[in-house]
C-alpha cells in the first residue's frame, strides 16, 4: 500500500481535518449558546412599556400618570408608561376594551370590560349632597328663602343639579334615592359641566346639588361656596342607608365626610356626614403578565410618597382589595405583590433554567456521541495502520530491490504520522502507540537485514528514497 493509497482509502481521512471539524462544531455550539443566552437576558431584562389611557387633558389623573411616566423613565425602571390622553374615562375604557391600551384610568362603577381587573386605587370619589339651608352665609345680610330640602326624603318632586356630564353620576344618584325610599322617577336631574357650578347655583329651579369627587376637590369646594354666596349656607344631606347601599352594590362603599372638610370657618359641614364613595382606579386586563403587573405595582408604591411632593393626588393611591369575592377583583400580579406571595426571579424562570440545562445536556450528549464516533473511526484507522505496518514487515523481508525498500520506508513514515495524530486526538492510548513503536522497530530491523541481502548500504537507500 502506497502513501497515495492511504490518502485515498475511504475509511482514512486526515485527523487534522477531523480536529478542525470538531473545533468548528464546538465554536458553533458556543456561538449558539452565547446567542441564546444573550437573547434570553434581553427578553427578561428589557424594559416593558405599557400604554395607559387617561383623560381628559389637564385633569389631575392625566397629570398624575404623566408624572409617573416621567419618574419611571428617569429611574430606568423595568416597567415604563406611555400615556394616551383621551377626552374622558369613557374613551379611555373604549381604548382598553379594543386592546389599544394596556391599562386605563376609570371609575369602578362605569361599564368596564369583563376582563378588567384592578391594579391600584388612585382615589375615592365621595358623593356630596347639599341643599340651600335658608340661613344667610357668614357676612351676608341678604334674606334667604325658607329651605325646601332637609333630607333625602324631601327630594321627591324636586330638581337636583349634578356636577359632571357622566351618566355614572346620575345612575349613582338613582341608587341612593331608591335605597332611601324615594322613587328616582319623581326626582328631576339637570347635569352641569365641572366649570358650570356657578351657573348651577344661580338656577332657581334647583333645590339640591350633588358632586362626586375626592374630598379635597377644588370643584366641590368652590361649588359649595358658590351655593353659600348665592342662596345661603348649605345643608349637607346624609346618606343614612350607605351601609345598605354598600352591601347591595359592592362597587360602592360606605364613607364619612368629616366636619370642616370643605371649610373651617364657617365649618362645612358642621359635623360628620354619612355618604358613599366609588373607587377611581387603574385597571388592567386579566391576560396581562402577572410579573409585569406586579413589577408595575411595586414601582408605583415605591415612588408614591416621593411623587406626592410634586403631584399631591399621588398620596391618595391605595392598594386594591385582594379578596377573591371583591366586586372588581385585583389582578393576580397586584394581589401577589400586596399579599407577599410574589414569586422570586428563580421561581419565575426556573422552567427556563431547567429547559436550558436539558438543552445543554442534550448538546453535550450529541457532542460526546460525535466525538466517540470520530474516535471510533480513528481507532479503526489506527488498527488498519497497525496491520499495514505488520504487512510491511513481511514485504520488507521479501523485497528484491532497493527502490522497494525505499518505498516501504516512506509508507512506514506515513503510518507513524497517522498514529501520532490519533494519539493527539485521544483516539488511542499510550500503550497503543507503544505497539506501533514496537512494530516500527521490527520493520527497521527487517529493512536493515534485507538491505544487506540485496547489497544496498544505508546511505544509498536514503538517497533512493529522496529521489
Amino acid at each position: 500500500m502506497t502513501s497515495s493509497d492511504l490518502s485515498e482509502h475511504p475509511q482514512i481521512s486526515r485527523s487534522g481535518r477531523k480536529r478542525k471539524s470538531y473545533s468548528l462544531l464546538i465554536l458553533a455550539a458556543g456561538i449558539f449558546l452565547f446567542g441564546a443566552t444573550a437573547a434570553t437576558l434581553y427578553l427578561v431584562l428589557r424594559p416593558v412599556t405599557l400604554r395607559i389611557a387617561v383623560g381628559p387633558a389637564g385633569s389631575d389623573d392625566q397629570k398624575l400618570i404623566q408624572a409617573l411616566a416621567q419618574t419611571f423613565a428617569r429611574d430606568r425602571s423595568p416597567v415604563r408608561l406611555s400615556p394616551i390622553t383621551t377626552e374622558g374615562a369613557a374613551e379611555a375604557i373604549a381604548l382598553f376594551a379594543t386592546s389599544k391600551a394596556d391599562l386605563a384610568v376609570a371609575r369602578g362603577d362605569l361599564n368596564l370590560p369583563a376582563n378588567a381587573e384592578s391594579v391600584a386605587i388612585l382615589r375615592k370619589n365621595v358623593v356630596v349632597l347639599w341643599a340651600p339651608s335658608g340661613l344667610p352665609s357668614k357676612g351676608s345680610k341678604k334674606k334667604q328663602p325658607a329651605p325646601k330640602i332637609k333630607g333625602i326624603d324631601d327630594l321627591a318632586e324636586h330638581r337636583v343639579g349634578v356636577i359632571g356630564r357622566t351618566q355614572a353620576n346620575v345612575t349613582l344618584l338613582r341608587v341612593i334615592l331608591a335605597e332611601s325610599g324615594v322613587s328616582p322617577d319623581k326626582v328631576a336631574v339637570a347635569q352641569f359641566a365641572a366649570n358650570q357650578f356657578a351657573e348651577m347655583d344661580r338656577d332657581p329651579t334647583l333645590d339640591a346639588f350633588m358632586a362626586v369627587g375626592p374630598l379635597d376637590s377644588k370643584i366641590t369646594t368652590e361649588a359649595i361656596a358658590a351655593t353659600a354666596a348665592a342662596r345661603g349656607e348649605p345643608k349637607f344631606l346624609p346618606i343614612e342607608v350607605s351601609e345598605a347601599i354598600a352591601n347591595k352594590h359592592p362597587l360602592y362603599e360606605s364613607e364619612e365626610i368629616a366636619g370642616s372638610t370643605f371649610s373651617a370657618s364657617p365649618a362645612r359641614p358642621e359635623d360628620k356626614v354619612e355618604t358613599v364613595s366609588v373607587n377611581h382606579l387603574i385597571i388592567a386586563p386579566k391576560s396581562l403578565s402577572d410579573t409585569t403587573v406586579g413589577t408595575f405595582v411595586r414601582q408605583l408604591f415605591a415612588v408614591r410618597q416621593q411623587l406626592a411632593r410634586e403631584v399631591p393626588s399621588a398620596g391618595k393611591i391605595e392598594k386594591p382589595d385582594t379578596d377573591k369575592d371583591a366586586a372588581l377583583p385585583a389582578h393576580a400580579g397586584a394581589a401577589a405583590f400586596i399579599d407577599g406571595t410574589e414569586r422570586t426571579f428563580l421561581e419565575r424562570y426556573s422552567d427556563y433554567f431547567w429547559a436550558a440545562i436539558l438543552v445543554l445536556s442534550g448538546l453535550g450528549s450529541v457532542g460526546a456521541w460525535l466525538r466517540h464516533s470520530w474516535k471510533r473511526n480513528e481507532r479503526e484507522q489506527y488498527t488498519l495502520h497497525r496491520d499495514d505496518l505488520l504487512d510491511l514487515i513481511s514485504k520488507a523481508r521479501q523485497a528484491e530491490t532497493a527502490e522497494e525498500l525505499a518505498t516501504m520506508q516512506g509508507e512506514a513514515d506515513g503510518i507513524l504520522r497517522e498514529a501520532l495524530d490519533c494519539y493527539d486526538d485521544g483516539a488511542i492510548e499510550e500503550g497503543d502507540l507503544s505497539v506501533i513503536g514496537l512494530a516500527l522497530e521490527q520493520f527497521h530491523h527487517a529493512v536493515a537485514d534485507r538491505r544487506v541481502t540485496v547489497g544496498v548500504s544505508a546511505p544509498d537507500l536514503l538517497r533512493r528514497r529522496a529521489l
